[in-house]
């Protein structure tokens, strides 16, 4: 025998022997903080999986008949791994007929065992339930249906089996429903239960999931009467003060109330008015309060599935939408906040401050404007008018979240709404006229064109006014980029006539000390150019040797966003004035836009993405004299679009999502994929750039034709980029057909 073969079988020998240390030592080396223990251990458990499964499985179940050994959490946990479909460790089919029999005694022995931890317990209820989604369909576990329904329903059973089983059922409810013996009865004594709170929270899960389990009204209707029960559980949790549980439990309500609010619908007054009780109690955490109110919203917001339903009730309507508005009574007058030493704007904003701004917009969409702005105008007044700065605030904060979904209605009542804005510009504290400026960009936003067209005589000075704020930068900087939300719906004569005042001011700013007020004037600066276009010409001389001196001075890491900034406001003053006026100038910009590209920069640097968009704008500006820096710009922009999407695919069985905050993930059946966006947002921008460098050059652009080929066979077999793909190859061919180059 190979030496190292027989070194691996003298190690499972040792491990799966009688002798229960080393398995011990094993499992215990596993959650070993030291990198190279475990690695090692990893790499024992690995090959035993290989090559003794079925011992490896046995002597994990057999260790979990005694929760108290110190080895009974890992044991649980790989024990799941080994007999989860979901999982690249699932061995169970593999397993001899005997080995499987064995093992599915054993876990419910195990999960039946005195003694047993919350953890432990709940570690055991999924992996019986993974387990079952791979066996039930065939019937192949048929002692299953039997352990379930006598650990619910047997009175010696105590609560926290009952609690494991019930949990088991839950997860299992499509499988095991509709055979489930006096399921009704069952479920209401569980939610009913004399003296466990986790049993009754456990009734609730399993009632909900076997209320979505079943395929029609009717079958659904059957269920109503627990509806009662289901509140009560929920109520008496809270009573106890077992918030932990009334949480989990606010969570299973919100699911039902997304995927099946119908079923609400003929207790829907008592249901929402208890949400609403819980949600107005000052005494619970912030996170209980939170779920009562998501509950609320997610029933407003299932317009498909039952329309109207919270349109029927008006006054409870007015009663979410008071609570939220002093959930934005939550948050603090930081020094940071004045400190204006970062873009962010959300000093002193708490977790209930930012939830709120979430649900207004949310019910704004939800139920329209013509159910909102009627409670609104009941609020408002009484918060606009008072004493306390955080009331005020709050009550332009409300203006700005709700305006998307009220947009019809308040365009209707623009001069009343703008007006009570628009009053506050002077308010004595600088949070509450930042908050004005705020509503301003979003009404402008949202409300526009008729916003700019109406009142564009009272809002532009107004704005032009806040720019005065020199002792409250962040009030300047705000000002001056509402000026981008303003000029995006705008026309060029409505905004042409203010420019004198406009670009006077922004010039201003753009020397001062505060760099977030140096970037609010590029941005402000851009969008005026990019919206009055031509008319811009009587500002360029001014303008661009500010611009060219922060994109050639602003060198430094802290100035990185300033620097891409002062490159998109160039590139968008050139397109407005044209290349005759801007050629001389883009000259220079160009050559220091070379020496960045070849520079090395970091990857979180924003000035790689900003700098593609200024070359694409360039081009559009230059047309055929571009050609020249082509050779540059190619290359890299090349690389960016044959970046290949970074997907990684898990079972969406295995615990924890990725901590990167780059890496989005859905879940798809029995799978979790996770996808860098940023990768997909570079490869779609470059993209998009070849396309305008295809349009602009034409003919120009067929030296780079035979590279494009790559890239079009990636396109076009990627999912991802696709449409992209096609577009920028097709283009390319007709310009080859245009030129005879076939």
């Amino acid at each position: 025998m190979d030496p190292q073969a027989a070194e691996g079988q003298d190690a499972a020998a040792a491990v799966l022997g009688a002798d229960p240390a080393p398995l011990t030592a094993l499992l215990g080396d596993l959650a070993s903080p030291a990198n190279e223990a475990r690695s090692r251990a990893e790499r024992t458990f690995h090959a035993l999986r290989a090559s003794h499964p079925d011992p490896l499985a046995l002597r994990l179940a057999h260790l979990l008949l005694s929760p108290a050994h110190p080895a009974a959490p890992m044991a649980a946990v790989l024990l799941r791994r080994l007999i989860s479909p979901g999982s690249q460790a699932f061995v169970y089919p593999a397993l001899a007929p005997a080995t499987q029999s064995s093992l599915r005694a054993l876990l419910l022995s195990a999960a039946s065992a005195p003694g047993l931890s919350r953890s432990i317990s709940k570690k055991l209820s999924d992996a019986v339930a993974e387990l079952a989604t791979h066996l039930l369909p065939s019937g192949s576990w048929p002692d299953l249906l039997t352990f379930l329904y006598k650990s619910v329903a047997s009175p010696s059973s105590p609560p926290a089996l009952q609690e494991s089983a019930l949990n088991t059922l839950a997860r299992l409810a499509s499988h095991l429903a509709a055979g489930f013996p006096d399921l009704h009865a069952l479920l209401l004594a569980a939610l009913s239960h004399p003296s466990s709170a986790d049993v009754r929270v456990a009734g609730l899960n399993a009632a909900i999931s076997v209320i979505q389990s079943l395929p029609s009204a009717a079958e659904r209707d059957r269920f109503q009467d627990l509806l009662p029960a289901m509140m009560r559980a929920l109520a008496e949790s809270l009573n106890c003060g077992n918030e932990g549980s009334a949480q989990e439990a606010l969570e299973m309500m919100i699911e039902l109330a997304g995927l099946e609010p119908r079923f609400l619908r003929r207790q829907l007054p008592d249901v929402v008015a208890s949400m609403l009780q819980i949600a107005e109690a000052p005494g619970l955490e912030d996170g209980t309060r939170h779920l009562a109110v998501e509950f609320v919203v997610t029933l407003a917001e299932a317009r498909e599935r039952a329309p109207g339903m919270m349109r029927r009730l008006p006054r409870y309507v007015g009663r979410l939408f008071a609570v939220v508005m002093n959930m934005l009574l939550d948050v603090q007058d930081e020094p940071a906040w004045y400190a204006a030493v970062s873009e962010e704007e959300d000093a002193g904003e708490t977790g209930s401050f930012v939830f709120a701004q979430e649900c207004l917009d949310r019910l704004a969409i939800a139920v329209g404007g013509n159910t909102i702005l009627p409670v609104a105008a009941e609020l408002l007044p009484s918060f606009i008018g008072a004493e306390e700065w955080k009331r005020r605030h709050a009550a332009l904060m409300t203006i700005s979240q709700i305006a998307e979904g009220c947009a019809k209605v308040m365009t209707k009542n623009l001069d009343q709404v703008v007006g009570m804005v628009l009053n506050s510009f002077n308010d004595p504290h600088p949070r509450v006229r930042w908050a004005a400026i705020n509503a301003v960009g979003q009404l402008s936003t949202d409300l526009g064109p008729e916003l700019q067209n109406k009142l564009h005589h009272v809002v532009l000075p107004a704005l032009a006014s806040a720019m005065d704020d020199s002792e409250n930068p962040r009030v300047q900087a705000h000002a001056a980029s509402a000026i981008l939300n303003f000029s995006e719906n705008c026309r060029p004569e409505i905004l042409t006539p203010y420019l004198d005042v406009i670009v006077g001011k922004l010039l201003l700013l753009l020397q001062s000390g505060s760099q977030m007020v140096q970037e609010g004037a590029l941005t402000a600066l851009a969008s005026a150019a990019d919206s009055s276009q031509e008319h811009f010409q009587k500002y360029y001389d001014a303008v661009m040797p500010y611009l060219k001196a922060i994109l050639m001075n602003a060198t430094d890491k802290s100035s990185r966003m300033l620097r891409a900034k002062s490159m998109e406001c160039i590139s968008l003053v050139g397109m407005a004035v044209g290349k005759q006026k801007f050629r001389d100038d883009a000259k220079q910009v160009m050559e220091v836009l070379m020496s960045l590209q070849g520079s090395h920069m970091e990857a979180d640097d924003p000035i790689t993405s900003y700098m593609l968009q200024a070359w694409a704008r360039l081009c559009k500006c230059l047309g055929q004299e571009f050609l020249p820096y082509m050779s540059v710009v190619m290359p890299p922009l090349l690389q960016s679009a044959q970046l290949k999407p970074d997907v990684s695919v898990t079972s969406a069985g295995e615990d924890g999502e990725s901590d990167d905050d780059g890496v989005e993930t859905i879940t798809l059946g029995d799978k979790r994929i996770g996808i860098r966006t940023s990768l997909l947002e570079e490869k779609a921008t470059a993209c998009s750039m070849l396309c305008c460098y295809a349009d602009e050059l034409k003919e120009g652009f067929f030296p780079w034709i035979d590279q494009l080929q790559l890239l079009w066979y990636l396109s076009s077999n990627s999912i991802f980029m696709t449409k992209l793909g096609r577009q920028l190859f097709q283009r390319c061919l007709s310009f080859c057909v245009q030129q005879n180059w076939q």
